[in-house]
Formats: C-alpha cells, sequence, structure tokens
C-alpha cells in the first residue's frame, strides 16, 4: 500500500479517536445493554433469548446509523474547512485520497463491529457472537463505501444522507419485496405488477440483499455455518470494491 494512502487512513484513524465517536459507540452499548435487561425483566417466556434478540437487532441499526452519519459528517466537514483543497494542492493524487479515506473508515467500521459484539459474548455464545460482530463489519464495510460515495457524489450532508438511508432501508427489504412480488393476492397479470416485478428483479442483480447480514437467529437460534460468512465477506468486498471504483470516478470528474 502507498505511503500516502497509509498516512491518510492513519490520519482518519487518529481523527475518530480524537472525537466523541469513541465515547458514543460506549454510551450506545450501555445504554441498550440496560434496556436489553429491562426487556429481560418484563418479558413472560424465553426472556433471554429476548433480550438478545432486543440488543443485536437495535445494536445493528444503531451501529450502521453512527457509522454511516460519521463518514457524510468527516467527509463533509473536510469539503467546507478546504482541508481537501490544501491536500489536493499537494502532490497527492485523488485515488489515493479515496484509498486512505476508505481504508481508514473501513478499519473504524471493524472496529466499531467488534465493539458492539462484544455484549453478546455473554449474552449469547462466543461463537455466535464472532459470526455476528464479523457479518456486522462486513455491513459496516458496505455502509461505509456508499456513505462516501454519497457524499463525495453530492457534496452535502442531508442528499447524501437521505440516499445512503434510502438505499439501506430497500436493500434490508428487498428479499421481502420480491416475495411479495413473486406471490400477489390479486393483480398477478397486470401490467404495472409486472413491470414492477422486473424493476425488482432488476434492483436484485445490483443491490445486496442486506437481510441475510448479521441475521439475530444466529445467536437465538444457531449459529450460521462459516462458509456462509465467507460468502457475505465475499459479497461484502466486491460491493465495497464497485462503490470504490464509483467514487473515484465521480471524484476524479470534480473540480476543486
Amino acid at each position: 500500500m502507498s505511503h500516502q494512502i497509509t498516512t491518510i487512513a492513519r490520519y482518519t484513524l487518529l481523527e475518530a479517536m480524537r472525537t466523541r465517536l469513541p465515547q458514543l459507540v460506549l454510551s450506545a452499548i450501555v445504554l441498550l445493554v440496560a434496556a436489553g435487561f429491562f426487556v429481560q425483566e418484563i418479558a413472560v417466556t424465553e426472556s433471554a433469548r429476548l433480550q438478545t434478540g432486543f440488543y443485536a437487532a437495535t445494536m445493528r441499526l444503531t451501529g450502521v446509523f453512527i457509522t454511516g452519519l460519521y463518514v457524510l459528517s468527516s467527509v463533509t466537514r473536510e469539503f467546507n474547512d478546504k482541508g481537501l483543497d490544501v491536500m489536493l494542492a499537494l502532490d497527492l493524487p485523488r485515488s489515493h485520497y479515496i484509498l486512505g479515506k476508505l481504508t481508514g473508515f473501513l478499519v473504524i467500521g471493524a472496529l466499531i463491529g467488534f465493539a458492539v459484539s462484544i455484549p453478546l459474548a455473554f449474552l449469547a455464545t462466543p461463537g455466535a457472537a464472532l459470526q455476528w460482530g464479523l457479518s456486522l463489519a462486513f455491513e459496516l464495510a458496505i455502509v461505509v463505501a456508499l456513505s462516501l460515495f454519497c457524499v463525495v457524489t453530492f457534496s452535502q450532508l442531508m442528499p447524501a444522507a437521505s440516499f445512503v438511508l434510502a438505499f439501506y432501508l430497500l436493500a434490508r427489504a428487498l428479499t421481502a419485496i420480491r416475495l411479495m412480488g413473486a406471490h400477489p393476492l390479486a393483480g398477478a397479470d397486470t401490467l404495472s405488477h409486472q413491470l414492477m416485478s422486473m424493476m425488482m428483479e432488476g434492483l436484485a442483480l445490483v443491490m445486496p440483499a442486506l437481510d441475510a447480514w448479521t441475521q439475530t437467529a444466529w445467536l437465538v437460534n444457531r449459529q450460521a455455518a462459516w462458509l456462509d460468512i465467507g460468502a457475505l465477506a465475499g459479497q461484502s468486498a466486491l460491493y465495497v470494491a464497485l462503490l470504490a471504483g464509483a467514487t473515484m470516478f465521480d471524484f476524479y470528474r470534480k473540480n476543486f
């Protein structure tokens, strides 16, 4: 890896450590663990399973929200402070800047995935917690790459955040939408339904079905097969590479 990429990644990681991101993640863990104990106390049956499922489901969404918003706000701040203009005035290829930022953010996402999975080692089993944490790290890698692409493309926080949120919600619901489209209660032969089904199948070819990542069932029912975890890692790497390429392509088109 180029020295410039490594340096940018290092300072990106240092920036995260020196902000309140670690305190925010720790506060979220403590709050949701406490909320999980409250859910356990009010549960009538299977209180331990309900506590584990509540923490895993809410922490997954919280981790995605924190990671995505941090990437968007960090890069937007560099745009607004003109720090990017100064950096590009040096002998720095734009691709190295994108790869450096992406590498730093990927490390941050991996650290968040590891940190939030630690309580699950006590609520469930260490093996299941490890699989869940790895899968969350892969999911956060996709969110990181998508957030970086959106903030470079839109150059503003709100449009980028809206696109990331819409993309994530659609990716989480894509499998359910496809199933409902394949087995409708009525109107299966209408043109509008056929067009909608074709559009959903087309989206399924280019979007990750994120409901397969970081499943709570691995913690409360049975662990996933390690081959499935490996498949998720491969898909995540593919989507991160595609989004990184799209980010660099759009970044080279911009005038600073």
